[in-house]
Formats: C-alpha cells, sequence, structure tokens
C-alpha cells in the first residue's frame, strides 16, 4: 500500500507521459474543459488564469495556448471573467455548471442498475422544424444517449433516478412546443420490439473498440502505479487528467445502455473499473499538487465539495 509519502517523479512513469502526449497531444480547449470539471469545479470552480497556466504547463499546453482556450470557452458561454487589476479570475456560468454536471455525472458513477423495459421517445416531425433546429436537436439529443431510430424519431431507454434531460435540452433549444414526448413499451409479439432496433440507432461496435483502446492504453501505466510505494503529486495530477480526459471523450461517445440490450462482454465495466482503481489509488497525492500549484493566488485551496469524494461510488 502507498505511504503517502511524496517521490521525486518515476522514470517509467515521465516515459509514458512523453510517449502519450508526444503520439496523441490533447487539443487546448478540450483539456481544458476536462481539468475544470475534474480538478477545479470541486474547488469552487474559480480559478485564476495565471494558475491555470502553470496548473496545464505539465500537460504540454504553453501560455498562448491556454489564454486562447480560456476566451473561447468564455465566449461560447461556458466561463465568465472577473478583472482582479491587470489579472482575471475565471468561474464557471450558470449554463457552464449545468453542462459539466450533465458530462460528469456520467463519467463518475457506476454503470445504471437494472433496467425497467420502458423507452424515452422524442418525436420530431420534420413538418415542424427548420432544418438548423433539426440539426442541432439531433446533436444534443445524441450526447444524451439517443438513438435516431428515422428521421425525427429519437429513442432511448428510460434511465430511473435521472434529471430530465430531454425535456431540459427541448427547453433549451426552445423546440419544447413543436416536438412530443412519450413514454413507450414493447407490447408482446405483435410487432417488432425496440430492442432489435439498437444496432440500428447506435454504433456500439465503434465504441467498444474506442474502449479497448482506452483500456489497451492506460492499463500498464495503472499497473506501474501500483507497483510504487511513494508517488509524485504532479506524476498523479498528470496522469490522472488524461485518464479522464480519454475516458470522457469515450463515455461521451456511449449511449450508455442498460446491460439488456448490449453484446456479451462490453468493456465498458472494465474501463470504468481502471479509472476507479486509478482514482482512488491517487487523488490524495493528485489534489497535493493542485493546492501547491494554485497557492500563489488562492492561498488555501477551498475544500472539495462533498460530491467529490462519491465519485467512482467513494474515494
Amino acid at each position: 500500500m502507498p505511504t503517502g509519502r511524496a517521490a521525486a517523479p518515476d522514470a517509467a512513469v515521465a516515459r509514458w507521459i512523453r510517449r502519450v502526449l508526444a503520439a496523441a497531444p490533447p487539443r487546448a480547449k478540450s483539456l481544458v474543459v476536462t481539468v475544470w470539471g475534474d480538478a477545479i469545479a470541486p474547488h469552487g470552480g474559480s480559478i485564476w488564469l495565471s494558475g491555470l497556466i502553470r496548473l496545464l504547463a505539465p500537460l504540454g499546453l504553453n501560455e498562448r495556448l491556454v489564454r486562447t482556450s480560456v476566451y473561447r470557452l468564455a465566449r461560447e458561454g461556458w466561463l465568465t471573467a472577473r478583472p482582479h487589476g491587470r489579472h482575471s479570475v475565471y468561474s464557471l456560468t450558470p449554463q457552464g455548471r449545468h453542462r459539466f454536471e450533465d458530462a460528469y455525472r456520467r463519467i463518475y458513477a457506476p454503470p445504471q442498475s437494472a433496467w425497467t423495459g420502458r423507452w424515452d421517445v422524442v418525436l420530431a416531425p420534420q413538418a415542424r422544424l427548420r432544418a438548423i433546429a433539426r440539426r442541432e436537436l439531433g446533436k444534443e439529443l445524441s450526447w444524451a444517449g439517443f438513438g435516431s431510430l428515422a428521421p425525427g424519431i429519437f429513442i432511448r431507454p428510460e434511465h430511473r433516478g435521472e434529471p430530465e434531460t430531454a425535456a431540459a435540452i427541448l427547453q433549451d433549444l426552445g423546440v419544447a412546443g413543436q416536438v412530443a414526448r412519450v413514454d413507450a413499451i414493447d407490447r408482446g409479439q405483435a410487432a417488432r420490439p425496440l430492442a432489435s432496433w439498437v444496432p440500428t440507432c447506435w454504433n456500439l461496435e465503434a465504441v467498444a473498440l474506442e474502449y479497448s483502446a482506452f483500456i489497451g492504453r492506460f492499463a500498464a501505466v495503472t499497473r506501474r502505479f501500483q507497483s510504487l510505494k511513494v508517488f509524485d503529486p504532479e506524476q498523479c495530477f498528470v496522469v490522472r487528467t488524461l485518464l479522464i480526459h480519454e475516458f470522457r471523450r469515450v463515455i461521451l461517445h456511449d449511449p450508455q445502455l442498460p446491460q439488456e440490450l448490449l453484446p456479451s462482454r462490453w468493456p465498458a465495466s472494465k474501463a470504468y473499473e481502471l479509472c476507479r482503481d486509478f482514482y482512488r489509488l491517487t487523488h490524495a497525492h493528485a489534489e497535493r499538487y493542485l493546492a501547491r500549484t494554485l497557492a500563489p493566488e488562492l492561498g488555501a485551496l477551498p475544500p472539495a465539495a462533498s460530491y467529490f469524494h462519491r465519485r467512482f461510488g467513494g474515494l
């Protein structure tokens, strides 16, 4: 078991980080989103731009890339700036907070429990929506796990205990009055069951390949950390960030269907367990790096919100 003492950077982990960043450098704006949701949001959601620049330097982002990414996120409504002299503090907007909550609920929560057998169906007749509105609706529903059964017909297995994601999407896009939502359930053998349309509605083969690539990329470095007695906080933060960044990308392509609708040997659980094990092993050390790096502006890092400690079933 780890002793909690800090160590010098591990040479094997350092080589892995250099290799991954060289082979597939993350897109700057997307990486800023990952760091904000994974590390900054639990500590109040605000950060000085100078602190963010230092935080992201070990991940290969220079000052220009960080500034450009933050400005773009502010223009897109994710962030808002509060000037302090010649410097700025950036915080999540209410819209940005809503987006983060929805995305990160899917990342850190365990796979959903048993399915009720019911379906959530959105009916968007083409005659009622303009082309731009249809495209935007299809994109947002896809991110929420809906599949396209036919033009203007979107379905998703009912997710018990989740917020009304579809209702929020329709409201945000201003199309609630032009679109119908119904609950559906298969009625015996009288017609082809909706479950049989799963391969048509979702490209599960592509998602499975993404999960397998993710596991292949991070399994070895996770085993390396599990063999260490002490940890370098910066390496813990960097690898955790890359892990969550890649897991976020894969899981947001995953409709997260119930087990009953998935192919055999579906790899999502294995990927989730890999993230859970690494996060539990290193989170205290990664938090130490976060506090140390942001100390010049913040002093003491605000304590993590209670939901942070509930990630991956409890840290």
